[in-house]
């Protein structure tokens, strides 16, 4: 039933997305103008550590202006519905999925985007894209709760911007250091500890999730 309930659910999102394309337009324009005017600034004298910090840097503040939206189009007549036939598990969880499809959607065009104009850096590619996997999950589901925090606090995302920077903080030091080891070393054994970090954030982030929404809901 709970399955059901979310992938109706993460149709929806699909659907909404498509009505309303200037939105993924304007998170794209913003991706490809960032990474353009960083090229620029850049041009061929950048190091792997600048390309690193700079790519998660970018791929933050994106992650940051594609998922704040993500309560905003849900008013309280909307809400009133969803109460009625589905269960606030389901509905946490779809904008968690649906997060993650849009965040490893733009990950990869920001990847890609940095890989056309300013090199291919990234010497062990498997183990970066693993780590913009996971990374993709915890943007998707710290944002998610966030957003959802600051819906009940009239849309105030200058408290999304505060809830979230201690827990996105962690989250993107140990992917600066995973993809950092991707960069200089084919070699996965020295990561194997961060990875395990990452995956602990993320479970213990969908589990809060899953847990603490329903209550946020009923308010």
């Amino acid at each position: 039933m709970l399955g059901k309930e979310i992938q109706i659910l993460v149709g929806k999102e699909i659907r909404l997305e498509l009505k309303q394309k200037y939105v993924i337009n304007g998170i794209l324009l913003y991706l490809l103008s960032t990474i353009f005017v960083t090229y620029l600034a850049f041009e061929n004298a950048i190091t792997p550590e600048t390309w690193n910090s700079l790519f998660w840097i970018i791929l933050l503040f994106v992650a940051v202006n594609g998922i704040s939206k993500s309560f905003i189009q849900e008013n309280s007549a909307r809400y009133l519905y969803y109460y009625t036939i589905v269960s606030p598990q389901a509905v946490v969880l779809s904008k968690i999925i649906y997060n993650l499809f849009l965040m490893a959607i733009l990950s990869m065009l920001s990847f890609g985007f940095f890989v056309l104009l300013m090199g291919n850096l990234v010497i062990n590619i498997p183990l970066f894209l693993f780590a913009l996997f996971l990374g993709s999950l915890g943007l998707s589901s710290i944002l998610t709760m966030v957003a959802a925090i600051a819906s009940r606090a009239s849309h105030n995302f200058s408290l999304m911007a505060i809830l979230s920077f201690p827990i996105v903080l962690p989250l993107l030091a140990t992917l600066m250091k995973i993809s950092r080891t991707a960069l200089s070393t084919m070699d996965w054994s020295g990561t194997n500890g961060f990875l395990a970090i990452l995956l602990t954030i993320n479970i213990a982030v969908v589990l809060l999730a899953y847990l603490l929404f329903p209550y946020l809901w009923k308010d």
